[in-house]
C-alpha cells in the first residue's frame, strides 16, 4: 500500500467544525464561564486552591505573588503567568469584588485603572472569607480530577460555603457565550437561600423583597426595578447605574456638585477627564473647575460652578453625556452540569443549595466514617482496660508484635484495628483519670455518631445544618447594602440653556452658500450695515436673520428635504469674515438649492402654525409646523414631489390669509389659503393653479385681503405694480388671470420673455437685483410704476441688450 492510499478523504467544513467545536467547549467550560456552584472560573479556583495547599492562609504572613503564580502555573494552570496574575489582581481589588478573596499587600491597582505592580513586587494571602469557599475541602466534599500532567489532583469545584456567584459576580466572554453577573449583598443572598430552603415554592416577587437588586462595591444608585425583575426572571435585563451626587452651596451664591460614588467598573479618571473636556470645549456652560479630591476618606470629585449656573441642569447634562450614569446589562450565564445555561435568580439559588446539600452530605459521611472508626478503637481500649491483667499476660507471652496482635484477636475477639490500638497504648493512659476520659470519649463519640446519622437520614436536619452555617457566615462577614435602589428610571431632561449661553446673534446666508453666526457687538462695530459683511467676489447676501443662540433654523431645499440646524451649531465669525460653506455645517448635497430658511424657537411651540410649500408645477401643500420637530442633523423628507417638480418657496402661515400664485408666463390665481387642508409631512399637496405647457410657478404671495399691490419683474428688467383688488378671488386649481403682458416684435422693444419674481407690497422697501454677469443693483418699490393688472410694465433695472436678471430678492 502506498503512502497516498493511507490518507482518508475529509471535508474541510467537517474538520474545522470538529476542531472549533472542541476549542469552544474548552474555553466555555474551562476558561471564561464560571461554575454555578462556586461562582469561580477555573483559573480563580486554581489560584485559591494552590494558596490553600501552600498554607498561604490569613493567619500566616503574606507571601510573594510570584510564588503563588509559579505554583498555579506549574501544578494546575499550564498557561501564561499574565492570565494567572490578572486573575489574582481582580480577586484582590475591593472596587471590583463584593468581598475580596485575596488579601493583597502592595500596589494592586486603583479605581483609576492604574495597573497593579508586577507580581515580583506584590504579596498576597487568602482573605478570611476565601477560607469559607475552601472550608471542608479536605473532607472529600467535592470531586477531584487529575491535573494537566497527571502528577497531582485538583478540585473540580470548591465547597463554597457561601453563594459566591451572586455575592462577587463575574464577567466573561467565550465562543458564542458571554456572562455578566453583578455583585450582590451577602446578607440578602444568604437570606434568600434560607427562604428558598424553607419554602421551595417561593415566588420571584417574594424573593425580590429579600434580594432587592445588585449591590455594587462602588455604590451608586440603581434604577429600573422592572429591569431587575426581568433579569431575575430570565437571566437578562437592563438597569441604569447613576453616581451618587450632592449639590453643595458655597459662599457668594456659588454652588458645587460633589460626586461620592460612581458606577461599577467605570474609570474615575475618565469621568474627570470627560467633564473637564466638556468645560474646555464649552459644550456645557457654567462649570468653573473640576477637581479630583479622592483620598483615604474615599472617592470625591468636585465640580465647581460659576455664579448663577443651573446646577441641576448641568448635573442632568453630565448624567446624559458622561459615565456618571451608565447602563448595565445582566446576562446571567453559568456552567450547570458541564453546559452553559442562562439562569434566573431562583435557579442560581437552587443550584447552589443542591451543591451545599451534596457538600454537607459528603462531609457528614466523612465525619461519620472517622467517628465510627474512632469509636471502634475506643471500644477496644475500654474493653482491654477492663481485662488489663489478662491482656498484659497475653502480650508478655507473645513472641513478637505480630504474634501479640494475633493472640489478642484470637483470645479476646478484638479486631485487628483494636488490637493494633492496644499495642500502641501508652502507659500513662492506664491511669484512673485516663480511663474515665476514655469512657467520656466513648459516650461523646456515640452521641456524635447518632447525630451524624440523623443528619444523613433526615433531610430537614440536613437543611438546618446548611442554614445554621450560612447564618454564621452572614453574621461574621455581612455588610450593609452599598447601593440605593430606585424603582423607576428617572428621565434626564437637559435644558438647552445649560449647554449654551443665550445670546442674540445675526445669521447671514449668501447666494453661494456661505453661512456665519455673528454677535451683535461685532455687527455694530462693523458699522451695522449689511453691505459691510465679508463675502467672496461676485457673491451676495441672500438672507439675514436676527435670532438667539437657543433658537433653531429650518433649512428647506428644492428637492423636498429639510435640515434642522440649531443656531449654536453655526460657526461664529466676525461680521467682516466670509463665514463657512454650509456643507461644513449640514450635509447638504451640491445639487440642492436652498429655497427657504425659517427661524423657530421650537418646531412644536405653536400648534396653530403651519408650513406652506409651493412647487414649480403649481402644487400647494400645508402641514403643521409641529410635524417638523426633530433632533436629527441629517436630511429629513419635507414634501413629496412629482418627477421633474421642485419646491420654490416655503413660508410659515396661520391659515387665515389669501394666497396668490404667479407663473413665469404671466398668469396668476388668488384663492383662500384654507382651501388647502393640512396634510402629513411627506404628502404631495394639491393643485394650486392649472399651468399651460412649459409654464411654471415662480412665486407665491400671502395677501391681506385687498390691501397693497402685486409687483412683478420680467427677465429684461421691466416691472410694474398692480392693485391686489384687481385680482379676483377664485377657487384653487383654475387657470387664473393674466398679470403681465409680454411685448415682442421687430419695431417693439421687448419687455422680456418670462417673469423672474413677484412681490407683495404694502409698505415701501428695497429689493436686491442680481444680474447674470454678477452685477448687483438696488431697486426701491416706489420706483416701480402702478399700472393695470394686464400691462407690459416699465424698465426699472439698468440692463444691456444681451443681459438677463438672474435673481431678485428682499432681505
Amino acid at each position: 500500500m502506498s503512502i497516498q492510499e493511507q490518507f482518508l478523504p475529509a471535508f474541510l467544513e467537517e474538520i474545522v467544525g470538529d476542531r472549533f467545536g472542541r476549542y469552544s467547549k474548552y474555553i466555555i467550560q474551562d476558561r471564561a464561564i464560571p461554575d454555578v456552584r462556586d461562582g469561580l472560573k477555573p483559573v480563580q479556583r486554581r489560584i485559591l486552591y494552590a494558596m490553600y495547599e501552600a498554607g498561604n492562609t490569613p493567619d500566616k504572613p503574606y507571601r510573594k505573588s510570584a510564588k503563588t503564580v509559579g505554583d498555579v502555573m506549574g501544578n494546575y494552570h499550564p498557561h501564561g503567568d499574565a492570565s494567572i496574575y490578572d486573575g489574582m489582581v481582580r480577586m484582590a481589588q475591593p472596587w471590583k469584588m463584593g468581598h475580596v478573596l485575596i488579601d493583597g499587600h502592595g500596589n494592586w491597582g486603583s479605581i483609576d485603572d492604574d495597573p497593579a505592580a508586577a507580581m515580583r513586587y506584590t504579596e498576597a494571602r487568602l482573605s478570611p472569607i476565601a477560607m469559607e469557599l475552601l472550608r471542608d475541602i479536605e473532607k472529600a466534599t467535592v470531586p477531584f480530577k487529575d491535573n494537566f500532567d497527571n502528577t497531582t489532583k485538583e478540585p473540580v469545584v470548591l465547597p463554597a460555603r457561601f453563594p459566591n456567584l451572586l455575592v462577587n459576580g463575574v464577567s466573561g466572554i467565550s465562543a458564542g457565550f458571554a456572562t455578566e453577573i453583578p455583585p450582590h449583598n451577602l446578607r440578602e443572598v444568604i437570606d434568600a437561600c434560607i427562604a428558598v430552603m424553607e419554602n421551595p415554592e417561593i415566588t420571584l416577587e417574594e424573593l425580590m423583597t429579600i434580594v432587592k437588586g445588585p449591590d455594587f462595591p462602588t455604590g451608586g444608585i440603581i434604577m429600573s426595578e422592572e429591569g431587575i425583575r426581568e433579569a431575575y426572571r430570565t437571566g437578562r435585563g437592563r438597569i441604569y447605574i447613576r453616581s451618587k451626587t450632592e449639590i453643595e452651596k458655597l459662599r457668594g451664591g456659588k454652588q458645587q456638585i460633589v460626586i461620592t460614588e460612581i458606577p461599577y467598573q467605570v474609570n474615575k479618571t475618565k469621568i474627570v477627564t470627560a467633564i473637564e473636556n466638556l468645560r474646555l470645549d464649552r459644550k456645557v456652560e457654567g462649570i468653573a473647575e473640576v477637581r479630583d479630591e479622592s483620598g483615604r476618606e474615599g472617592l470625591r470629585i468636585v465640580i465647581e460652578l460659576r455664579k448663577d449656573a443651573d446646577a441641576e441642569g448641568i448635573l442632568n447634562y453630565l448624567f446624559k453625556k458622561t459615565d456618571l450614569q451608565v447602563t448595565y446589562n445582566f446576562n446571567m450565564v453559568a456552567i450547570v452540569n458541564k453546559a452553559p445555561r442562562q439562569l434566573g435568580l431562583k435557579a442560581i439559588l437552587e443550584a447552589y443549595i443542591a451543591h451545599q446539600q451534596e457538600v454537607v452530605t459528603y462531609r457528614t459521611k466523612y465525619d461519620l466514617e472517622r467517628a465510627e472508626d474512632k469509636a471502634h478503637v475506643v471500644d477496644g481500649l475500654v474493653k482491654a482496660l477492663n481485662i488489663l491483667d489478662e491482656v498484659i499476660e497475653t502480650i508478655k507471652a507473645s513472641k513478637n508484635r505480630q504474634d501479640a496482635q494475633r493472640n489478642l484477636v484470637d483470645q479476646y475477639e478484638f479486631t485487628e484495628r483494636q488490637a493494633d490500638a492496644i499495642l500502641t497504648l501508652q502507659l500513662y493512659r492506664l491511669t484512673n483519670l485516663e480511663i474515665h476520659a476514655l469512657e467520656k470519649e466513648r459516650k461523646d463519640l456515640q452521641k456524635k455518631i447518632k447525630e451524624l446519622r440523623s443528619i444523613l437520614d433526615d433531610h430537614k436536619k440536613l437543611i438546618k445544618v446548611i442554614k445554621d452555617e450560612l447564618l454564621e457566615i452572614r453574621d461574621t462577614y455581612g455588610i450593609d447594602r452599598r447601593c440605593e435602589i430606585r424603582g423607576e428610571v428617572e428621565e434626564i431632561k437637559v435644558n438647552l440653556e445649560v449647554m449654551i449661553t443665550p445670546e442674540d446673534v445675526i445669521v447671514a446666508l449668501t447666494n453661494e452658500g456661505y453661512i456665519k453666526r455673528t454677535s451683535m457687538l461685532s455687527f455694530t462695530r462693523s458699522g451695522g450695515e449689511i453691505e459691510s459683511t465679508g463675502m467672496k467676489e461676485g457673491d451676495y447676501v441672500r438672507g439675514i436673520f436676527e435670532v438667539n443662540t437657543l433658537d433653531n433654523i429650518l433649512i428647506f431645499t428644492n428637492n423636498g428635504q429639510y435640515f434642522h440646524l440649531p443656531v449654536h451649531l453655526i460657526p461664529e465669525y466676525r461680521w467682516r469674515d466670509t463665514g463657512t460653506a454650509i456643507v461644513n455645517v449640514i450635509p447638504i448635497s451640491k445639487d440642492d438649492r436652498i429655497v427657504g430658511v425659517i427661524p423657530v424657537k421650537h418646531a412644536d411651540e405653536d400648534p396653530d402654525k403651519t408650513l406652506v410649500f409651493l412647487t414649480k408645477q403649481g402644487q400647494v401643500k400645508r402641514t403643521l409646523l409641529s410635524e417638523y420637530a426633530t433632533n436629527r442633523l441629517t436630511a429629513v423628507a419635507a414634501c413629496r414631489l412629482a418627477e421633474g417638480d421642485e419646491v420654490i418657496d416655503v413660508q410659515v402661515s396661520t391659515n387665515d390669509r389669501e394666497l396668490l400664485l404667479v407663473t413665469k408666463f404671466g398668469q396668476s390665481i388668488r384663492f383662500k389659503e384654507n382651501e388647502v387642508n393640512a396634510m402629513g409631512r411627506v404628502s404631495g399637496g394639491v393643485r394650486g393653479i392649472q399651468l399651460a405647457e412649459g409654464d411654471e410657478v415662480i412665486a407665491g404671495l400671502w395677501l391681506d385681503e385687498d390691501e397693497g399691490e402685486v409687483l412683478v419683474f420680467s427677465d429684461r428688467g421691466f416691472a410694474k405694480r398692480s392693485l391686489v383688488a384687481d385680482y379676483p378671488v377664485q377657487r384653487r386649481g383654475g387657470k387664473g388671470v393674466a398679470t403681465f403682458e409680454f411685448k415682442e416684435g421687430k419695431r417693439v422693444r421687448s419687455n422680456g420673455t418670462e417673469l423672474i419674481q413677484a412681490f407683495y407690497v404694502k409698505e415701501a422697501y428695497e429689493l436686491t437685483v442680481a444680474l447674470e454677469n454678477g452685477e448687483i443693483q438696488t431697486v426701491h418699490t416706489e420706483q416701480v410704476p402702478i399700472e393695470e393688472r394686464k400691462s407690459p410694465g416699465k424698465p426699472v433695472v439698468k440692463i444691456t441688450k444681451d443681459q438677463r436678471i438672474q435673481n431678485i430678492f428682499r432681505l
